[in-house]
């Protein structure tokens, strides 16, 4: 069950209207790394799992990111402002002026819609948390991407809680991660001899990554979340 708290998981202002920046923004509402991305991913991958604990590790995350769906589409609103305005919004997509009436769309900055191929579900745990580990971290990077462009402090300051939640659900992620690491596909990781064959292909060899002595994956994480 989801309940719908009116309250904003954070405060959401922009300086001045931007049409041609909300429509950036629509990257992270409706694109590839976004956060309805995210939330589906999230949503559809916890329905088999059996863990429980990891299991509410996805519920809790994936409930988050349809709240930072809320934090973006509130941003793209405000940046849209309230003036039909099609003539100023030269990037991008420009549906939100001619279809929408300014209400931000399931779509990303090229105004291409979103679909459920954006979505990652294997049901192999190690699979998945890898996935959503380096998902997490795309998410960042667009938002670092989306940061640098802009001089508006409010944008920024939404932003910028936006790139440090993803911190935290990458960092809650590798711990998930860290506890399965015998089992699932992570189970006799790197017990055979052709497992542990590695390949220096690249000539002349002396910048070559040494594979030597690898280790079974696993995730450091000194300031862990618990």
């Amino acid at each position: 069950m989801f309940l719908h708290d009116k309250k904003l998981l954070n405060e959401v202002k922009v300086d001045r209207p931007n049409p041609n920046y909300a429509a950036m923004l629509q990257e992270q509402l409706g694109g590839p790394q976004g956060e309805l991305k995210a939330a589906m991913q999230y949503l559809s991958q916890s329905l088999r799992i059996k863990d429980p604990e990891i299991k509410d590790l996805f519920l809790d995350i994936a409930s988050e990111e349809l709240s930072h769906l809320e934090i973006v589409a509130t941003a793209i609103s405000l940046l849209n402002g309230h003036d039909l305005d099609a003539q100023n919004a030269t990037i991008g997509s420009v549906e939100a002026h001619t279809l929408t009436g300014l209400t931000p769309m399931l779509a990303n900055a090229s105004g291409y819609l979103w679909t459920a191929a954006y979505v990652n579900e294997t049901g192999d745990l190690a699979a998945d948390l890898l996935s959503n580990i380096a998902a997490e971290q795309r998410a960042k990077v667009v938002y670092q991407y989306l940061y640098r462009q802009i001089d508006d402090k409010g944008v920024r300051d939404t932003i910028d809680f936006l790139l440090n939640r993803e911190e935290a659900h990458n960092t809650m992620f590798r711990e998930a991660f860290n506890k399965i690491q015998d089992t699932g596909s992570n189970k006799d990781w790197g017990v055979t001899a052709d497992s542990k064959l590695y390949f220096d292909l690249s000539s002349p060899g002396s910048n070559s990554f040494n594979a030597k002595n690898p280790q079974p994956p696993s995730f450091a994480t000194p300031n862990a979340i618990k």
